[in-house]
């Protein structure tokens, strides 16, 4: 017997392109960004919805890319472990749903939360915009202009020192540049949030699986304890929900969207559950 062509063809097919498809478009990525400078990330990424880089098919194809290594392999082996026993209970079309409903919930989930984070700055920089004056601008760029690169930081610097040359001699030509760079600012600002990957999905599974097999013990690898899976779908839906609430700075996981894909994960089942299709 082959054993690896039995391994293959044991997995079901629609976890097994999925698999396939997350691996080609990851090392697309890496391939397009090293030789053609393409980044596919951000080009395929879901940016946030007022940043002018977003595209409503984002929200799919985000769950297709991935960072590293690492991210591809811990999502895509979740994908394989869990994905697979659903797709043998529901049947290729319903796991399917189910999978793009959850990444996609993940992803509405976590523009939502951007929003309301982002909400102070984008209302400071409007009331900037039709109120500029000296004393505002001291209080926008200390408070709400937080560089997300060090292409912005160069270019904050950059004006500050321009600005204050100009003011000394011109004030309403420093303050019309003042509004010039505060639009750019924010254009440049919007378009710096990108999520990428399937988490979102893969955190829907955990829920689902957490769900049906709800007595199954597992057996962790850090530390290597058994668990049965409804105490490790809770565990960590609490620290994705203290990880979420304390948005720690050198926090980039997006928690919130993993917690969509568990929230759109479980009113799925039980709608599924009321109309008796479960």
């Amino acid at each position: 017997m082959n054993y690896r062509s039995s391994f293959v063809g044991g997995i079901p097919p629609v976890v097994k392109n999925l698999l396939i498809i997350n691996v080609l478009v990851f090392f697309a990525s890496v391939v397009m960004q090293s030789s053609l400078g393409i980044d596919l990330n951000g080009l395929a990424g879901m940016h946030f919805f007022l940043s002018k880089a977003f595209n409503p098919v984002q929200l799919v194809t985000y769950m297709f890319l991935h960072a590293n290594l690492s991210h591809i392999f811990f999502n895509m082996f979740a994908v394989f472990m869990f994905g697979r026993v659903l797709e043998q209970v529901w049947g290729g079309k319903r796991f399917l749903i189910y999978y793009m409903v959850t990444g996609i919930g993940a992803g509405v989930m976590q523009q939502i939360v951007q929003y309301v984070e982002l909400k102070p700055f984008l209302d400071a920089v409007d009331f900037y915009m039709q109120n500029p004056s000296h004393e505002d601008l001291v209080v926008l760029l200390k408070d709400y202009l937080h560089p997300a690169s060090r292409e912005m930081l160069h270019n904050m610097q950059a004006f500050t020192k321009t600005y204050d040359q100009v003011a000394a001699s011109d004030p309403q030509q420093a303050l019309q540049m003042s509004l010039d760079f505060v639009s750019r600012f924010k254009i440049d600002y919007l378009n710096a949030f990108v999520t990428i990957g399937a988490s979102g999905a893969v955190f829907g599974i955990l829920l689902a699986f957490g769900m049906l097999f709800p007595n199954t013990v597992l057996m962790l690898l850090f530390p290597p304890i058994p668990i049965k899976a409804k105490y490790f779908v809770m565990i960590y839906g609490v620290m994705e929900l203290f990880y979420g609430v304390g948005n720690f700075k050198a926090d980039n996981v997006a928690h919130w969207a993993h917690l969509g894909g568990m929230l759109f994960g479980f009113f799925m089942i039980r709608y599924w559950q009321k109309k008796g299709i479960y």
